[in-house]
């Protein structure tokens, strides 16, 4: 697809010094880009490459004073990484959304229905009851079970598996191989040592806007009318587990290999770095920070921490805790030196001051 850089500029809400009218068509980086593609200079230490690049267009500070000549139309704007940022997104939006129609062989039950301009992948299935939204892409061999509601402008690429009961929201992503709704781990141990399954009757709700990494599972609520929720804006990455009932709170980003244990609520805007385990049925207060690795045993009840380390606390006590913790090899080195010294000391015997009088 193309568009003219005035066209561009428009959807940026920028100006543009230069020719306005060539076509663009692709998205490069300054250093590497070619007649039809447009790149950013937003780091001053990468300045050099405008006045050699190639590229037909350059998005630009709005007070970005040229040292030399510039053959790039430039655009003007207020945050040019942001401003290219968007570009990136409108260009995987418009390539992620081309696929249309149905491929053979794929399934759909009778009874449910797929809104306008869906695309269903071969070998996709779609159970019983199923209400699908506008525009929704459901890549090959992705499973959706009975009873899903999923919302407009969703995609479900390859093996995903979507149980019973899931709802999705509108403007979802979710990646390979990611399973949604599976059975939490619950089991009720016996007196003769055996487990008893316990029943997993909710399901999962996913809210608007959320992104879910490759590979990452969700598991259902236990009971029938909860369910495991994650809100609106929340981006997860690959890899990661959350149990039954949780609740995952707006704006909220977790990275890889990352554990939530069931019932545990996260605030909004949380930031959960990789191989976080979080222990279950604990809060986590809004805008935590918390460090990779880090282990969650109670509760975060005041909002703005950051923590980090196992058991987690706060990340400046952490690091000066964890000064001394890598001297102790020396610490101990010095304090058995002190100690033979002492020992090796002749200590004066006592006097008998009352012999001189």
């Amino acid at each position: 697809m193309e568009f003219t850089i005035t066209q561009i500029a428009g959807m940026l809400g920028g100006q543009v010094s230069g020719d306005g009218n060539q076509k663009i068509n692709m998205l490069a980086k300054i250093q590497d880009a070619k007649k039809g593609q447009i790149a950013f200079l937003s780091n001053p230490k990468y300045e050099q490459y405008i006045y050699t690049t190639q590229a037909s267009a350059v998005i630009v500070k709005k007070d970005f004073q040229a040292r030399k000549e510039v053959t790039a139309t430039l655009i003007l704007v207020d945050d040019p990484y942001s401003s290219f940022t968007v570009l990136l997104e409108e260009y995987h939006k418009m390539m992620s959304f081309q696929k249309s129609g149905v491929e053979e062989p794929s399934f759909m039950a009778a009874n449910s229905t797929m809104g306008a301009s869906g695309y269903r992948g071969a070998f996709s299935y779609i159970g019983s009851n199923c209400k699908i939204g506008n525009n929704v892409k459901i890549y090959p061999h992705v499973f959706i079970g009975d009873n899903v509601v999923i919302g407009n402008n969703t995609i479900l690429h390859s093996n995903v598996k979507l149980y019973g009961g899931t709802k999705i929201g509108n403007d979802c992503v979710i990646h390979a191989g990611t399973v949604i709704g599976s059975d939490g781990f619950g089991f009720a141990p016996q007196a003769d040592g055996t487990y008893k399954t316990i029943p997993q009757l909710g399901n999962v709700i996913i809210e608007d806007k959320v992104t879910i990494g490759a590979n990452t599972v969700i598991d259902c609520a236990t009971l029938f009318g909860d369910s495991t929720i994650i809100r609106e804006g929340v981006k997860l990455d690959n890899l990661i587990q959350i149990a039954h009932n949780v609740e995952v709170g707006k704006n909220t980003v977790i990275a890889a290999q990352a554990g939530i244990s069931g019932s545990t609520k996260i605030g909004e805007n949380n930031m959960i770095a990789g191989q976080v385990g979080i222990a279950g049925h604990l809060v986590i207060a809004n805008n935590t920070s918390i460090g990779a690795q880090a282990g969650i045993s109670k509760s975060i009840k005041d909002e703005g921490q950051r923590i980090l380390g196992y058991p987690a606390f706060d990340i400046k006590e952490y690091f000066r805790s964890y000064a001394v913790f890598k001297r102790l090899p020396d610490l101990n080195d010095r304090l058995r030196e002190l100690e033979k010294k002492v020992l090796s000391t002749e200590i004066p015997a006592e006097t008998d001051s009352s012999r001189d009088e």
